[in-house]
């Protein structure tokens, strides 16, 4: 039982194993990519500021001035007819890259009394002022800004905030563990006062460091803040709602929390399970985050460089109505993350999965009552096999045990494919090996007792194979008396009185032991008979106990006549 409460006790969460916690990581990431669809979607494309667009002389070194990237965007809407454009980068500090602050300083200082030049700067200040320019060309199109959360002791809060996809006291009196934050990193306010959404785009990094999931909603000073792909997927589905509405009104659809119906609910169970965003169900875990659907390597997205953009050398039928994410593969800009399927993979592709798995429903979900459910099948699986496995033989608990890996393996196959629900492997499959384990261990043990205690009694006059074979059911041999026919055999050597008279008493003791030996090893190993006792040089043995012989009697005259051939050449 103490290995059955271990394992629950894991799974309970009343404590953490690090060992099993990682080895449910390494099945995730193994049953993930054994599943992955593994083909391009081109539905999204990434538009990348990659190695070759960070050597484009014109933009020079990142960060690139906003009168550039306002071009590239006036470009992508204008001539390629982008669909969506999200940024996987931060526009925090200003851009004085015109020189505009140098205009501005000597406006107040040295040429404060020059009214013409003061005349001319604001004249100029809307082609100066990139910032501003910036603002412009992103207000009235759909594109979304990203942020970044920050848990360092020492973050600090820098940029605007867009405003939360739910207020504070949303879920006051549910036990949900949110993802809560100590600072932020956001863009400027006039930047995020004209775009038409922003999101947070960082993942949940698991203690190995490999990031499997996304936050779709963080907390941050009571309030609720949406990840950039679920930002992205509001906005699309805005969009598409507007089209069929022939509308010129876009209006984002709002985030719903999604709870099983009341009668299924405990009073310990906080009972967020997904979140609703229009036609789209956003499954969620225990932390409201989702599974990040991985389709496969690095790639599965088209990339696009931002250089090909700027110099007009892309197709635009690769990017007309696309869902496009602006970010990065350079590894100077330091958005690299280890992930199930590649150690160094783009963070902004991480974004591009979460928003086609979300439009195609295929998220995994794993609810916070997936905890329940792991644990009454631990229960049921490791009392089972207690109560089975020591009644049967090892031929037999190896083949239940196998069988059980089978079908726990199985069954999470089956609910993976066919619900697309995630369930914890490691501590059945740990827990089975286990009790099997002990099972053989503790049998193993006993059985050699057993063993030795019958060679202890026994090993002196039975043959080991007897032995061997009264050691399968102890209980059937003893010491106490019994009634059977037997063979019987007395021997002793012809003349023993004359050849001890011509020996010394040492030769006499050497003579003895090399017969006794020599006769009885003929009558152990050759025919398996039991010794019963020495007298002097006669020798008392004999057959059909105590394992039953039906072959006793031709067993013990053979021994005879063998041991005869052997005195006679000695």
């Amino acid at each position: 039982a103490l290995p059955i409460l271990a394992f629950v006790g894991h799974a309970a969460e009343l404590y953490s194993v690090g060992f099993i916690t990682q080895l449910d990581n390494i099945i995730y990431d193994a049953r993930l990519r054994f599943t992955m669809p593994g083909k391009v979607d081109e539905r999204i494309v990434i538009l990348d500021i990659d190695e070759k667009s960070l050597a484009v002389p014109e933009l020079g070194r990142w960060p690139w001035s906003r009168d550039d990237i306002s071009a590239l965007i006036d470009k992508l809407y204008e001539k390629y007819g982008i669909g969506i454009v999200g940024f996987d980068v931060v526009f925090a500090e200003p851009d004085h890259s015109s020189g505009i602050s140098v205009l501005d300083d000597l406006a107040k200082k040295e040429l404060r009394d020059v009214a013409q030049f003061r005349a001319a700067l604001e004249s100029l200040r809307p082609k100066l002022d990139n910032d501003a320019m910036f603002a412009r060309t992103i207000k009235g199109r759909p594109i979304v800004l990203g942020y970044y959360f920050s848990s360092a002791e020492d973050a600090l809060e820098s940029g605007a905030l867009p405003q939360p996809v739910l207020p504070a006291g949303t879920f006051s009196g549910k036990n949900i563990r949110f993802t809560t934050w100590r600072g932020f990193g956001a863009n400027l306010p006039e930047l995020q006062a004209s775009a038409a959404g922003a999101g947070h785009f960082n993942p949940l990094v698991d203690f190995d460091g490999v990031s499997r999931r996304v936050p779709m909603l963080a907390e941050y000073k009571g309030k609720y803040y949406e990840s950039l792909s679920l930002a992205m997927v509001r906005l699309q589905i805005a969009l598409q709602d507007a089209q069929e509405k022939k509308s010129a009104v876009v209006t984002l659809p709002p985030v719903q929390p999604g709870y099983p119906p009341d009668r299924f609910m405990t009073k310990g169970y906080a009972g967020l399970e997904w979140l609703e965003v229009g036609p789209v169900k956003i499954p969620v875990d225990d932390k409201v985050a989702a599974w990040i659907p991985y389709r496969g390597a690095r790639g599965s997205y088209p990339y696009i460089s931002l250089a090909d953009v700027f110099a007009d050398r892309v197709p635009p039928e690769k990017l007309k109505g696309k869902i496009a994410l602006v970010g990065t593969s350079a590894p100077g800009l330091l958005d690299l993350r280890s992930t199930p399927v590649g150690e160094v993979y783009p963070g902004v592709e991480i974004h591009a999965n979460m928003i086609a798995g979300m439009l195609d429903g295929t998220l995994k979900e794993k609810p916070p009552y997936m905890l329940g459910a792991e644990v009454f099948l631990l229960l049921l699986g490791g009392i089972s096999l207690c109560l089975l496995l020591p009644f049967l033989g090892p031929l037999k608990a190896t083949l239940v045990s196998a069988l059980g890996v089978l079908l726990i393996t199985g069954l999470d196959l089956v609910v993976w494919s066919g619900a697309g629900v995630i369930l914890p492997l490691a501590c059945s499959l740990l827990m089975t090996a286990g009790l099997f384990a002990l099972n053989m261990s503790y049998g193993y043990f006993v059985e050699s007792r057993s063993k030795r205690q019958f060679t202890e009694l026994f090993g002196q006059y039975v043959p080991p194979e007897l032995v061997d074979k009264m050691a399968e059911d102890p209980e059937k041999y003893n010491m106490e008396p019994r009634n059977a026919e037997l063979t019987i055999l007395f021997s002793d050597v012809r003349g023993f009185t004359s050849i001890s008279e011509a020996l010394k008493p040492d030769e006499l003791r050497e003579y003895i032991n090399d017969y006794l030996t020599s006769m009885s090893g003929i009558i152990r190993s050759g025919h398996k008979g039991t010794l019963d006792k020495y007298i002097g040089d006669a020798i008392m043995a004999f057959w059909g106990a105590p394992v039953d012989d039906a072959q006793h009697a031709r067993n013990g005259v053979f021994a005879a006549l063998e041991m005869q051939r052997s005195e006679e050449h000695t």
